[in-house]
């Protein structure tokens, strides 16, 4: 802390794991840059009889890992914090896949359609030293029963294309949600408050951008 008058102008450095641009623009949307993305290449596919924290724990694990191998082998982001999270949508323990083609959207939104799902993120931390942090968190959603034309309605818009559950929170299918309990963030794919607090937590200047916007 003593250093920051000094050194006013140095962070660490921070590598996202990730592709996503809404992880991006949520990270983006508390001050916080991403010096890279590093997204990893891994086989998402469940484990038999894994249930959904169990599946968004490992595979944000591996992703943050895939990206340390990757970074530390650069030497400018040798010793870069690395951040990673995998979202999951579970009816149940029935976990629901990232839809990439209609008929697996039409049936996500099928099921969801009426009932009451949980949206699951896991947030993994690696720090310069190697320690690793990691934090679950599970936000409760309840759709409105959909009729046939809203369900193709959605589905013509391609909205759902690579989303979890088949549908985005932060688009139309907004209008399809009576009630969320827990992290809205969380439900768009990187829950703010937990990461936040994660990079606080490890010494990573999530305030850096606040305090030299002017």
């Amino acid at each position: 802390m003593a250093s920051s008058s000094s050194s006013s102008d140095w962070r660490p450095k921070l590598v996202l794991a990730s592709a996503s641009p809404r992880r991006l623009a949520l990270l983006q949307q508390v001050g916080v840059e991403p010096d890279a993305l590093l997204p990893a290449d891994i086989d998402e596919t469940p484990l038999k009889a894994e249930t959904p924290r169990e599946l968004v724990k490992r595979l944000a694990r591996m992703k943050a890992e895939v990206a340390r191998t990757t970074a530390r082998n650069r030497p400018e982001l040798s010793d870069a914090f690395i951040l990673s999270a995998d979202t999951v949508v579970a009816v149940g323990r029935r976990i629901l896949p990232k839809a990439e083609v209609v008929d697996e959207a039409a049936g996500c939104l099928r099921l969801l359609s009426g009932r009451a799902h949980r949206v699951y993120t896991s947030v993994c931390l690696i720090t310069p030293k190697d320690r690793m942090r990691e934090r679950i968190v599970e936000t409760r959603i309840r759709f409105k029963r959909l009729s046939r034309e809203e369900i193709e309605s959605y589905l013509a818009s391609g909205e759902w294309r690579g989303k979890a559950g088949g549908y985005a929170v932060q688009g139309l299918a907004g209008a399809f949600v009576i009630k969320l309990v827990g992290s809205y963030t969380n439900v768009v794919g990187l829950p703010l408050y937990e990461t936040v607090s994660l990079l606080e937590g490890e010494g990573y200047p999530v305030r850096f951008a606040w305090l030299n916007a002017a």
